[in-house]
């Protein structure tokens, strides 16, 4: 028999990178290659990249020079740069690193198996379009292994806000929605596969507008209704969001469907009405406020987490002081700040830029707040009772890792529980990162 080939994936960035990983390696399995944890031994590596974070493609260019070596070494090795560097800079990757065998961009995955025929004749494959066929029907999985008791799911791909900082609708394309129906047969077979936790997918998840199987376009929450018949899947998620897309009857869906998790993923990116428009949000501090306030009122108990940036072009003190008192406001038990760094090709990055020093400064003033707010809600959560999706055993002897239903990670001692069970403990310790439980009878 011939020995499979061995494929080494490298994924960078968003969950959707994760999923995207998942679906390539799935593809590339009926070509005959089985993953590996070390790039040493592969037959083939993908670098599956993000575009979001500064520098970029600088980093992606670096770590293929620490790559080229090792295709010195092994001249069959094939080396490929996938996801939203590959989609933004193309022939330019293989211009600069002739080691690149294959560039393909995110649109274009279920195409893999005919590129890697091509790099395996010697030849080499760019694909950067945008088809129009359903990438994700072709990238069905091939095998059917056990999974992990929590998985992600792509519902939607692409945006149309637009925002002036971000590069996602040129990397990622227009908004696109799955069928209902695709999304459901997925979901099955996860389930099958051991998954009892999903977390649907989009860059942005809530204006999710799927054909239905009556061929009527289905909301996220009519989705969500949906996912929440399926038997053995007992938790629903889903992520990212924008706040303009938060629609009656998902904020109903929170209140009212038992699957779906008291946790909310909203970003907000600032709390000035001044930057919100130029960073072309299309919602004021208040209008999100108020989405939060018809949030909570559906779902008390709720989670809340966002996304801030710091920094960005034009923002003054007095800027900066209003996303501070916003996030006063909120109160979040999870929140991602960043320093605004420039993407080319996008409006904010032509603008004048805030001094370094002051960005510096600004960040670290936002994460302390956000640090003091995530602990003092840890540490509402001792003494309560819990349910854990047990994920992993820990590091102790009987130590069970899982997450709770408002995504903490609790670490169960002496716990009996097996993987993929969803026991209920009670809390006895809030950590930095992490909470202490005991479980329950």
């Amino acid at each position: 028999m011939t020995a499979p080939k061995k494929l080494f994936i490298k994924t960078y960035g968003c969950q959707m990178n994760v999923y995207d990983s998942e679906r390539m390696a799935e593809s590339l399995g009926g070509q005959g290659y089985v993953e590996t944890q070390t790039a040493e031994e592969a037959d083939m590596i993908l670098l599956n990249t993000c575009h979001i974070r500064e520098k970029a493609a600088e980093k992606v260019y670096s770590e293929l020079g620490r790559l080229k070596a090792l295709k010195t070494e092994n001249p069959d090795l094939k080396i490929g740069v996938t996801g939203c560097v590959a989609q933004a800079e193309g022939e330019e990757i293989m211009r600069r690193q002739p080691a690149v065998d294959l560039v393909v961009g995110p649109q274009s995955y279920h195409r893999l198996p005919q590129m890697e025929a091509r790099v395996r004749a010697g030849q080499t494959a760019l694909d950067t379009d945008f088809p129009e066929e359903d990438k994700f029907e072709t990238l069905k999985g091939r095998t059917k292994a056990a999974r992990a008791p929590s998985a992600f799911l792509t519902v939607q791909e692409g945006c149309d806000k637009f925002c002036a900082f971000c590069v996602v609708p040129y990397t990622r394309g227009a908004e696109a929605s799955r069928p209902v129906t695709r999304i459901l047969d997925e979901a099955r077979e996860l389930v099958d596969r051991g998954v009892r936790e999903l977390t649907l997918l989009g860059q942005n998840v809530n204006a999710y507008h799927g054909a239905g199987p009556d061929g009527a376009e289905h909301s996220l929450a009519q989705l969500i209704w949906a996912l929440n018949d399926i038997d053995g899947l007992e938790r629903i998620r889903f992520t990212t969001s924008h706040p303009n897309d938060m629609t009656d009857d998902l904020i109903e869906a929170h209140g009212s469907c038992d699957k779906l998790m008291p946790y909310l993923h909203l970003p907000v990116q600032s709390g000035s009405d001044h930057i919100l428009k130029r960073m072309n949000r299309s919602h004021t501090a208040e209008s999100y406020l108020r989405v939060i306030e018809r949030i909570r009122a559906a779902r008390p108990d709720i989670l809340m987490s966002g996304d801030f940036i710091v920094g960005f072009p034009e923002e003054t003190e007095e800027d900066f002081q209003a996303t501070l008192d916003l996030i006063e406001n909120v109160r979040y038990g999870y929140a991602y700040s960043f320093k605004y760094s420039t993407r080319p090709g996008t409006p904010a990055a032509e603008r004048a830029q805030v001094d370094a020093d002051v960005a510096d400064a600004r960040l670290q003033r936002i994460q302390a707040l956000i640090t003091r707010q995530q602990q003092e809600i840890q540490d509402t959560m001792v003494g309560r009772d819990l349910h854990v999706l047990v994920e992993k055993p820990g590091r102790n002897p009987g130590q069970m890792v899982g997450k709770s239903e408002y995504l903490h990670a609790v670490h169960i001692e002496n716990s009996d529980a097996a993987v993929g069970d969803i026991v209920p403990v009670r809390i006895t310790e809030a950590k930095r990162n992490s909470l202490a439980a005991i479980r329950r009878n």
